[in-house]
């Protein structure tokens, strides 16, 4: 549930346009709707200025169908994470402008412009809030696409540089004029995660780092990789979980709302 909408109710209300009984029945559930298997949070939005994000694994596809509904009836993105396609049939039966990211792994419901799997190539500093998403390997381009279409869903420019890890690091060099434009740069790598202090020191912007799970056996699912970047000596490196390139995209968007 939005601001905007929220005060257009009031708005109505205050001219006469509804009743107060029927503001109470769009109000009632405002704080939470208990769905039984979910206490779906409509407030979330009012909040933090975004609704309650769906997490898909472990759900069934109904389940996910259902919160997905609840949440689209009350306006703005709405996202699943971690979905696979069984699930976004489901959704789609109840909301059938939902489109599906199937790399990110992510099912959209989108009452904005956004979201998408092209890869854009800029310059100079856009006057959207703006996010490189960067990558060591090929092998990461699912958590970095993860990244990438939540960074766009949250009204982000996105800048998709992939495939420019340490062990060819003249492409990474040549690729700096791009990193460099962003406002905040997520860096995603596996292995041991050299690529997030490398970047780090070479741009002026929060650099959020996501481990991923990508790795021969000492990788130990991203573990080497999480503590390789949780010891970077570059300043202004943060970390988010194995992974996570929801996480890291989200942070994103609220540093770049805070900078704006």
């Amino acid at each position: 549930m939005k601001d905007k909408y929220l005060m257009e109710l009031l708005q109505q209300v205050r001219s006469g346009e509804i009743d107060v009984d029927k503001a109470y029945d769009e109000l009632k559930d405002m704080p939470f709707r208990d769905m039984g298997f979910a206490n779906v949070d409509n407030h979330r939005a009012i909040r933090t200025g975004f609704p309650e994000v769906v997490f898909c694994q472990g759900k069934t596809p109904q389940q996910i169908r259902d919160i997905m509904a609840e949440l689209a009836a009350h306006g703005g993105n709405i996202m699943g994470t971690r979905a696979g396609r069984d699930d976004f049939e489901a959704v789609k039966e109840a909301l059938p402008q939902a489109v599906y990211f199937e790399t990110a792994r992510i099912i959209a419901v989108l009452d904005d412009q956004g979201g998408g799997d092209e890869s854009g190539e800029r310059g100079e500093r856009s006057e959207k809030p703006s996010v490189a998403v960067v990558t060591a390997g090929t092998a990461d381009i699912p958590v970095a696409e993860e990244a990438a279409v939540t960074a766009e869903i949250l009204g982000n420019e996105t800048d998709r540089i992939y495939d420019v890890g340490v062990a060819g690091i003249h492409r990474l060099f040549a690729k700096l004029d791009r990193i460099r434009a962003a406002d905040v740069v997520i860096v995603v790598a596996g292995m041991e995660g050299a690529l997030a202090s490398v970047v780090g020191g070479l741009v002026d912007t929060p650099v959020i780092a996501v481990p991923t799970s990508i790795g021969y056996g000492s990788n130990l699912g991203g573990l080497s990789a999480l503590l390789s970047m949780l010891n970077s000596c570059a300043n202004g490196v943060g970390i988010v979980n194995i992974d996570n390139g929801f996480g890291a995209a989200y942070l994103a968007s609220v540093i770049n709302g805070n900078r704006r």
